[in-house]
């Protein structure tokens, strides 16, 4: 790595660092409904919002109670989502006049944002309206970030309260998430972003003239171009910061409209993380102990550094087979210094691993650079990442609640290693509490695995075996598996990103991709909520000289440890038929 390379990472992990706490602060406000300083501005629709849906602030539920509201929001927005976009062509603010999603793509893409997804099987420019972009999809970026907000929420109750029923409200979550978090933030962010150069309109698409005709083998060269317009700048906003990602665009971040400088570069790969680097602050203020928060961000970071830096030296080492192209005379030069392939030259090698990097260590899913591109072993971490569970920072809320369940875990071995009984902040762990966590665990993993089983034992099978591409996958063999098997890691895990060398908009990917990304969210959500149902109703248990401080650097050693043991007998095995397979023939070659 050169010095240009420790500065921009440098930059970017100090910034990250020093806004998260803050934040976390401020929001530890909101979620305990204390004032935060935007009631003046916001506090009457706050009120407005409860008077007209007939939410009781006062009333509490229990963890049943909150799952049914969590589901049957969600299960409403998915409804809502899916008639939107079948229904699209007939619908107003459609100036490109755009028709109708397929039943299968319309599924997809529902269950993809409602579950803070956002994998996109279209192209969003010549596939959905401005009503469908703004109205369906970006009030989900917004609901479903804040439904996940709500679970952290009720999850920290639960450690925090002694021998409660109840785990908060999860109408008043929801709407104190959106209004008081997201909402002011994704303000912030439009604007500077309108500042960079990202659009921000409903105009019909603009057709220009070319500076120079492009020549055409079929006849008469082609003079002018058409513009794709829209409201690009609000989406990309809350996309970025509430870890949904997809695009406005096809090309996602990578295109000029929607990320056009370093500086709106920067602005959208911080975005991706600080929510969920802020909530470990948060968590920290909630249960009364700073440190608690601090050992769990570190924890992250002890395992997002090194992996970041493994994408940016792999893309800077670049690609043997480029000299023997005769692309430069030094493998290392080539192509400016690396693999430049699928990257965009405004943002160079570093911005692009970089992004790489946050977004599938957070459940975003945006890209600024085509993943399938990158080196076998630079398309490995951020696979990796994904798998590990969306965790390393995750998705806004749900990336804390699920390291908080490998926190469970840890701390249960800690117990069996001392012979007691396990304790995480004064609660008791037992086998309730382990069954759950172990579900919340075990469910993306099985997702993944047996998804791309399904996938590559079905319509994937001749293509992997080395016959004649076509269908679905661009590339045969290792590569081949790898995008499969990154296809259903991204949706396994609500992460939203692709190697893009799949073509995914058919019935069979549609239903089986979406039926993944719905189990991932819900089906993790529930046993949270059981923990934390169950937590809130016990006593608390003062540490005692056999209990393990979960503050100090030996915890962390242990939580990192538990994470990457599981991400290594569960995945290990098929990252050796895909990337590192891909990688042995590159270097053979």
């Amino acid at each position: 790595m050169n010095v240009n390379a420790w500065i921009q990472f440098g930059l970017f992990v100090a910034v990250l660092a020093a806004l998260a706490k803050p934040l976390g602060a401020y929001m530890a406000r909101v979620l305990e409904g204390k004032p935060g300083g935007l009631e003046r501005l916001l506090g009457w629709c706050e009120r407005g919002i409860y008077r007209i849906a007939g939410v009781d602030v006062g009333s509490e539920m229990g963890w049943r109670q909150y799952a049914f509201g969590v589901m049957a929001f969600n299960l409403i927005g998915i409804v809502a989502v899916y008639a939107v976009l079948r229904l699209q062509g007939a619908l107003p603010l459609n100036p490109q006049e755009f028709p109708g999603a397929t039943p299968d793509l319309a599924f997809d893409t529902a269950v993809s944002f409602a579950s803070n997804t956002n994998w996109q099987s279209y192209g969003g420019e010549t596939t959905l309206s401005y009503l469908s972009q703004a109205f369906a999809l970006t009030v989900q970026n917004f609901v479903s970030a804040a439904t996940g907000i709500a679970v952290l929420a009720a999850l920290i109750r639960g450690l925090v309260r002694r021998t409660s029923t109840t785990i908060g409200n999860f109408w008043v979550d929801l709407v104190r998430s959106t209004l008081y978090i997201l909402l002011p933030l994704s303000v912030i962010w439009a604007v500077a972003l309108v500042s960079q150069g990202v659009i921000q309109n409903f105009d019909a698409y603009k057709t220009v003239e070319l500076a120079e005709p492009i020549p055409s083998a079929e006849g008469d060269p082609t003079t002018t171009q058409l513009l794709a317009m829209g409201p690009v700048a609000s989406q990309v906003a809350i996309k970025q910061l509430g870890t949904n990602g997809g695009g406005f665009f096809n090309v996602n971040s990578a295109h000029p409209f929607e990320n056009p400088t370093p500086l709106s570069n920067f602005l959208q790969v911080l975005a991706i993380l600080l929510i969920p680097a802020a909530l470990c602050c948060t968590f920290g203020v909630m249960v009364g102990d700073v440190r608690q928060g601090w050992a769990i961000f570190a924890a992250m970071l002890v395992i997002f550094l090194p992996l970041t830096l493994g994408v940016i030296v792999a893309e800077q080492s670049g690609v043997p087979q480029y000299a023997a192209m005769g692309a430069d005379d030094v493998v290392s030069d080539a192509q400016s210094g690396g693999n430049m392939e699928g990257k965009e030259t405004r943002f160079g090698i570093v911005n692009s691993a970089i992004w790489a990097s946050a977004t599938t260590a957070a459940s975003n899913g945006s890209v600024n650079a085509m993943h399938d591109s990158f080196t076998p072993l630079g398309g490995l971490i951020p696979m990796w990442l994904m798998q590990l569970g969306e965790i390393i920072f995750g998705g806004v809320g749900s990336g804390l609640y699920g390291m908080l369940m490998f926190a469970i875990v840890a701390v249960f071995i800690a117990g069996l290693m001392v012979g007691r009984t396990p304790e995480y902040l004064g609660k008791k762990i037992e086998a309730f509490e382990m069954k759950m966590a172990s579900l919340v665990i075990l469910i993306p993993c099985c997702m993944v695995l047996v998804g791309t089983a399904i996938a590559v034992a079905g319509p994937g099978l001749a293509y992997l075996s080395g016959e004649e591409v076509k269908g679905n996958l661009n590339n045969p063999g290792a590569h081949g598996f790898s995008e499969v098997l990154y296809a259903l890691s991204s949706a396994g895990n609500n992460n939203g990103s692709a190697f893009a060398g799949l073509t995914a908009n058919e019935p069979f990917y549609n239903v089986l991709l979406g039926i993944a990304m719905f189990a991932s969210r819900y089906w993790l959500i529930i046993p949270v909520l059981a923990i934390a149902g169950s937590l809130a109703r016990k006593k608390y248990s003062p540490p005692s000289a056999g209990t393990l401080p979960t503050h100090q650097p030996l915890f962390v050693v242990m939580l990192v440890c538990t994470v990457l043991l599981v991400g290594a007998l569960t995945f290990v095995p098929a990252l050796a038929l895909g990337p590192v397979v891909e990688h042995l023939q590159m270097i053979a070659s």
